[in-house]
C-alpha cells in the first residue's frame, strides 16, 4: 500500500477534476486523505466535491461568508455560458440520464455528428450551412474546453460524455432549463430567433 500523501491529492485538485480513471494515484491518495485534504483546502475558502460512485472529484468555493471582513477572494472561476452553450449541457445531461437508466456500459460516447444533430434541431435556420457547423463546433469544444466532453484517443470524432456533468446539471436545474427551452421552441417555430447567441446566467 502506497504512503498517503497529501501533497499529491491537492496538487491535482488545484490543477482541475480529479478522475479515477485518469488520476489513479491522485485518487486513491485523496480517497485515503480526504478529511485532510478537506481541512487544507477549507482554508483558501474552498470545498471538495468526491463522487466515488462515479469517479471524480473537484474543488468548488465555499458559500460567501456573511462578514465581508473575512470573504476570501474567489480561487474557482465562474463561467458565462451562452445559451446554446448551456443547451447541449442540458441535452448531454439528459442523453446521460437516458443512458443510466439502460444499464450496460458505464462510458457514453456519441459521435461529432450524433451531438450536432442533437443541437442543430434548436439552432436558428440558416442559408449558410458552413457558418452553422462551425457555430456547432465552437459549442462543442466549449463543452470539452470545460471538462464535460473528452475526445476519443484514437483521433477519431467521438467524445465522452464526462460524468462530471451530473454534479453541475441537476434535475432541478433541468427542469428549469426545460421550461426555458420550451419558450425557446416557440420563439423559433415563430420565426423569431434573437437571442441565441446572448450570454446565459
Amino acid at each position: 500500500m502506497t504512503e498517503p500523501d497529501l501533497p499529491v491529492a491537492v496538487t491535482q485538485l488545484m490543477k482541475g477534476v480529479v478522475y479515477r480513471d485518469t488520476h489513479d494515484r491522485a485518487w486513491n491518495q485523496l480517497l485515503q486523505l480526504q478529511p485532510q485534504v478537506r481541512d487544507h483546502v477549507a482554508v483558501l475558502g474552498l470545498q471538495v466535491v468526491v463522487d466515488e460512485a462515479e469517479g471524480y472529484a473537484f474543488l468548488r468555493q465555499r458559500p460567501p461568508d456573511e462578514d465581508p471582513e473575512r470573504q476570501l477572494p474567489r480561487l474557482i472561476p465562474r463561467h458565462a455560458l451562452s445559451f446554446p452553450v448551456s443547451l447541449l449541457l442540458a441535452l448531454l445531461r439528459k442523453k446521460l440520464a437516458e443512458f443510466d437508466a439502460q444499464g450496460g456500459d458505464s462510458r457514453l460516447m456519441l459521435s461529432r455528428g450524433q451531438i450536432a444533430e442533437m443541437i442543430r434541431v434548436f439552432m436558428p435556420a440558416t442559408s449558410n450551412e458552413a457558418r452553422l457547423i462551425d457555430r456547432i463546433d465552437e459549442h462543442i469544444g466549449k463543452a470539452e474546453q470545460l471538462g464535460f466532453l473528452r475526445q476519443a484517443k484514437n483521433g477519431e470524432q467521438v467524445y465522452e460524455v464526462r460524468r462530471l456533468l451530473k454534479a453541475f446539471v441537476d434535475a432541478q436545474w433541468l427542469a428549469d432549463f426545460d421550461a426555458k427551452l420550451a419558450e425557446y421552441a416557440a420563439a423559433l417555430a415563430g420565426g423569431r430567433d434573437e437571442g441565441a447567441e446572448g450570454e446565459g446566467g
